[in-house]
């Protein structure tokens, strides 16, 4: 028996002649979904430039996943949070990742387009869910560029004293304010007011992503192999000052909001935000040449390497330096600050780092915007945030806007806060993107796929949501109040602009000039079957108007 599932906006679709209430009329909107052909017609004539091969996009992936999170966020949740277990953590989120990975690589094999889980949201669970996860992402990409261009700052100031014997004052290279992890709280860092190499490499990748992506991608590329090669330099350079006496207690007894059991979860919720580079790839689905056979692959292979190397780095890391020294903005080479004849390598690491979070920061500052795109053409934001530029075809205005709040996040907020309210937002699109993959298979299941999910739509799915679930669930209260707010403050923008201007809910508010402004041949097509009625998945077989859904 072929099971059908659930659509609560087809519940509630009017009947021949008949208006609904506004209630069930909102209800309805809430979920409608945007039809998948409407989506990938808008994907297959886009006049963004397909120039990204499988390289490119496994380059993609490498370059987004390791940063941060090798070079910074390694010792900081050793530190703060697990102690030596922060190896478990990775395995753990390395695991949950994974699990995701799989759902992400059917949706993008399925639908490649720029939106990412935005995107694949929309299509399966309606269009509020949908707007859900994209003002989550804009979060995600946004916050977690500023954090990595926090850390850069830290190595460049590190890079200099090492190699120059250069000594950069704290007033311009440190965030006026502090997060407290004993008490959960800000306070004020006396003597510094901003950070100004945080913010200059803000501002210099986002000039870099205007000019186009071909270009982003030689970068990219490049800084990958520098920070992959430099990573092995320090497993393989620093494993022989390990001292196993520094892996006791393996899981450290708890201590206030610190290590145990519990620690080590919320280690895993931290570092997670180590691994949001494989989601990235799904981001430039519009721009590589064979979207279909290339994103899982690019998405798979940039997980399992990193993983590989994230292990490698914390098990070596906590071996050579007891975990409680490891809190500061560049612990790999603080680590090595100990050991005799190690200057050489801390200036490669360093070197390394600055190179690879740099990358880092182009992939982020690449997926946001992007996302911004799209939900801009969907009527969600303006229209100036969907147009493309006349020259270097690249989503211009929503490259340059999120580049200079970047700078400013980069400029005044420390590495820990900003990381923290990354990973959330990463968990909440775990959940939703798995979920999606479920919906997939029962409402269009015989759709081509470049990828399935192994063992079926249900082991994989509802272990990688379940296990999400639970590390979102195990965050500390400040950083969930933090995600609440800033869903909230999207609630608020959704009801007075992207309820009204949706172009699925309300095409008759789009008029042929509108559509033309994105200088899009696949939006003007679309257009015209919208105009014939057969836009989104409305429910029932009425158009939408004012008052309701009618026949």
């Amino acid at each position: 028996m072929k099971l059908k599932f659930p659509n609560v906006a087809q519940a509630f679709r009017a009947e021949p002649g008949e208006q609904l209430p506004l209630w069930k009329h909102i209800l309805v909107r809430l979920f409608t979904r945007k039809s998948i052909d409407q989506i990938l017609r808008e994907g297959s004539n886009t006049q963004m430039r397909r120039v990204l091969g499988r390289l490119d996009l496994i380059a993609i992936g490498v370059g987004a996943i390791i940063g941060s999170g090798i070079f910074v966020l390694t010792g900081v949740a050793a530190a703060e949070n697990a102690g030596p277990a922060i190896i478990v953590s990775f395995i753990i989120a390395g695991v949950i990742s994974g699990l995701s990975a799989f759902s992400y690589s059917e949706m993008a094999s399925m639908v490649p387009i720029s939106g990412s889980a935005y995107t694949y949201t929309y299509a399966t669970l309606g269009e509020f869910l949908g707007w859900i996860i994209g003002w989550d992402l804009i979060l995600e990409y946004l916050v977690g560029a500023a954090t990595v261009s926090v850390s850069w700052s830290a190595y460049v100031v590190s890079f200099f004293k090492d190699v120059f014997n250069v000594k950069f004052t704290p007033k311009t290279t440190q965030a006026p304010i502090l997060w407290d992890n004993d008490t959960l709280s800000f306070k004020v860092n006396h003597g510094s007011y901003i950070n100004i190499p945080a913010m200059f490499i803000s501002l210099l990748v986002t000039v870099l992503l205007v000019l186009g992506i071909r270009q982003a991608s030689w970068v990219n590329q490049t800084i990958v192999v520098i920070k992959i090669v430099v990573v092995l330099f320090f497993i393989f350079g620093a494993c022989r000052f390990v001292d196993r006496s520094n892996y006791k207690p393996f899981v450290p007894p708890r201590e206030g909001h610190s290590y145990g059991a519990q620690g080590v979860f919320k280690g895993t919720q931290r570092v997670f935000f180590a691994y949001i580079g494989f989601d990235a790839v799904s981001t430039a689905s519009q721009e590589a040449k064979d979207p279909q056979r290339d994103l899982p692959w690019g998405i798979c292979a940039s997980l399992g390497i990193c993983t590989a190397l994230y292990i490698g780095v914390s098990a070596v890391l906590c071996g050579i330096m007891s975990y409680k020294d490891l809190g500061g903005a560049s612990p790999l080479t603080d680590a090595l600050i100990p050991h005799k004849n190690t200057r050489w390598l801390r200036i490669l690491i360093e070197l390394g780092a600055i190179c690879g979070l740099s990358s880092v920061i182009l992939i982020l500052l690449m997926g946001q915007p992007r996302i911004f795109f799209t939900m801009a053409r969907d009527g969600m934001f303006p229209k100036i945030f969907g147009r493309l530029h006349h020259r270097f075809k690249t989503p211009y205005v929503p490259t340059i806007v999120s580049g200079i709040v970047c700078a400013v996040l980069g400029g005044v907020l420390p590495v820990d806060i900003l990381g923290d309210m990354t990973s959330v937002g990463t968990l909440l699109a775990f959940i939703l993107v798995n979920i999606g993959v479920i919906v997939m298979r029962y409402t269009h299941p015989e759709m081509e796929r470049g990828f399935r999910v192994p063992f079926g739509p249900f082991l994989f799915p509802i272990l990688g949501a379940a296990i999400a679930l639970v590390v979102l669930v195990l965050s500390d209260g400040p950083t969930i109040y933090r995600l609440f707010i800033w869903l909230a403050i999207g609630l608020f923008v959704y009801g007075f602009y992207g309820y009204r201007w949706s172009r699925v809910g309300n095409p008759q508010k789009w008029s042929p000039e509108d559509i033309a402004y994105f200088q899009d041949s696949g939006l003007d097509s679309m257009y015209m079957d919208e105009e014939q009625g057969v836009g989104g998945e409305m429910p029932g077989k009425g158009k939408t108007t004012a008052e309701g859904v009618v026949s």
